[in-house]
This record gives C-alpha cells, structure tokens and sequence, in this order.
C-alpha cells in the first residue's frame, strides 16, 4: 500500500542569490599599444532568485528536507573583451497561498495568493574589466572590479489554505462525508474521533465555468484557540475563508446538541480571533451556513424544534440534510453557491 504523501504547511529555509562574476584583467598582444592594450571582459551576473506559485501544489512537503536554495554565481570575464555569462535564475516553485517571512524581522515579505512570481533576492552585479578602466593617462590598467556579493536572508514559509468554503464542526459530524459528496476529493472517512488530521481540499462544479473550492478541515473541540486537540493546525486553515459551513451533527443517539455545539465553535473562532495570529480579520464576520448532518434520523417534531431553537437564537434558516442518504444535498449546495456569489 502506498504511503499517503505528507500535508506539510509550515517550513525554514535559507535562500541566497549569486554573486556576480569577476572582471578580467588582461592584454591583447599588438605592437605600438602599451602591454598590447586591455581586453579583459566584464563578469556576468548572479542569479536572481524567484518565488513562483505551482497551482499543482498543495502542501510545502519539498521544503522538508532540502533546507538551502543557492542560486549560481555569474561566470568571471575573461580576455578578448568576453563577458561571463550571467548565472541562471533559480526559481523555487510554492502552493498559492504561501506567505513567506523575514525570519528575522517576522514581517511578512509576500503573500503568494496576492501574486504569482515575485523576485524575492537579486543577483550580484558583474565586475567590471580593465578594458573599461582604460583612460587617456592610464593606457594599461592593472586592476578590475570583483564580483559583487549576492542577498541572502532565512525565510519562514507558512501555506494557507485557500478555499471557498470551509467547512467546521465537532469531529465525526460529517464534513468529510459532505466533502466527498460534492466532489471527487476522498478523505479519509471513519466513525472514531479525528478521523480528519489534514485538511482536505475538494473542488465543487457549479457549471461549465464556475467552480469553488470547499475544505474539510480537522474537528475542533473546546479549548483549540488555546491549542486544545488539533488546535491551532485546524484554525489557521480557515483564515482566508470566505464562507464557513458549521456542519452540525444530528444524530439524537450521540447525545449531542446541536445548538451547543454550534455555540461552542463560534466561541473558539471568536476567541482566535482576538489573538495575533490570524492575519485576515475576525472569523466571525464571515458568512456562514448552518447545516444539521444526520437529519434522516431525526422526527419531524425533533426537526421543528431545532429550528425553532436556532430562530430564537437569531439564526438564520438552518439546513437538514442527510450525507448517508443524499437528502437535501442539492439544497444545501444552491445555498453555498448562493453565498460564495453574493
């Protein structure tokens, strides 16, 4: 059985462009011109480094082990007026939605869901050869520039998440199965807690040119805004979503209360909210849907009452379905297709 490939979203890395190539100190052989006149050439460049975004990409897993990206230097210049070639730029390919910081200042230096190539270090310029330092009182320069020096800076690189829809919830309510229902994504599905340990990525058709891209990100339990369970691996997924599904289980032989649950994960977004470490606002000002999974087991009187509740609550209207038996599936997607739109 192969082993499935690591979801890996938080990196270190060293990156340094190349320094440029030395000029050339030399002389041609030509009677009558003084140690036979200067032709040496210039050093060509260092390589610049890029970061680009891989749309295949959806995990920093190459960054776990290769841990420096070194960009070549620029080739010396040579006699004859040759200029060394200038070193090739490197380019280090990342899963949009990486933002990469200054290790040492912590600021950020790039969002790579805002841009998709960004020149992050520039190569040193060429040195230039004696031929240009050649004047009329100075007919047989001796001397040429070196190389100048690269950029070299530790970068901390942390991938989140980009998804339309984000999908929250106590573990076991159902969001994988949802997930899997709605597109060709097929996570891990089982009835024991934290079945989920990465998120999820599933891509959701509307029509021939429309699609949204909805996660299934691990369970949350009380207490994840302090690091609780998965904690901050399930929160910091769901910074840049735009439209939370609280998916809530209904399965009256679990004993669980779907208002309370409900109650509790908002609780968690809002206290996460408060800390420093979500970069893109409140998680309770997103636009949400309330979904109540497991519905087929549920009475109509049972029905009624939670929806009663959740009006009373303020709550817009909820959404019963049934992911075992497909019921009001359709429903529930021309609500999130509505809100992803709006």
């Amino acid at each position: 059985m192969s082993k499935k490939m690591s979801f890996i979203d938080k990196a270190q890395i060293l990156v340094a462009s190349g320094k440029g190539g030395a000029g050339s100190v030399s002389f041609r052989r030509e009677a009558m011109v003084p140690r036979g006149g200067p032709d040496g050439g210039d050093g060509g460049a260092g390589a610049s480094v890029f970061f680009e975004v891989d749309h295949n990409l959806n995990t920093l897993l190459n960054f776990k082990f290769k841990k420096k990206f070194l960009a070549p230097n620029g080739i010396p210049g040579r006699g004859q007026k040759m200029t060394g070639a200038d070193g090739e730029d490197l380019i280090i390919k990342v899963p949009k939605g990486t933002l990469i910081f200054n290790t040492e200042t912590e600021k950020l230096v790039v969002d790579m869901a805002e841009v998709s190539r960004f020149k992050l270090c520039q190569g040193g310029r060429g040195g230039k050869g004696n031929t240009f330092f050649k004047t009329s009182v100075n007919q047989a320069p001796t001397h040429a520039q070196p190389g100048e020096d690269g950029e070299e800076i530790q970068l901390n690189l942390e991938l989140k998440l980009l998804a339309d829809v984000g999908l929250v919830g106590f573990p076991n309510c159902g969001k994988s199965t949802l997930v899997s229902c709605y597109s060709a994504a097929r996570p891990k599905i089982a009835n024991y807690p934290f079945t989920t340990l990465t998120p999820n990525l599933g891509v959701v058709k509307v029509d021939e040119l429309k699609n949204f891209v909805m996660a299934d990100i691990p369970g949350i339990i009380p207490g994840a805004h302090q690091g609780e369970g998965l904690g901050f691996e399930f929160l910091s997924h769901i910074e840049r979503t735009s439209v939370f599904l609280h998916v809530l289980d209904g399965d009256p032989h679990n004993q669980r209360d779907p208002i309370d649950d409900y109650q509790k994960i908002r609780f968690e977004l809002e206290e996460y909210s408060k800390g420093d470490r979500n970069k893109f606002g409140s998680l309770t000002d997103r636009k949400e849907i309330i979904c109540v999974n497991k519905s087929d087991l549920l009475s109509d009187s049972q029905r009624n009452e939670l929806r009663q509740r959740f009006l009373d609550l303020g709550q817009k209207e909820i959404c019963f379905v049934s992911a075992a038996t497909r019921e009001s599936l359709d429903t529930l997607k021309n609500k999130i297709i509505a809100e992803v739109y709006s």
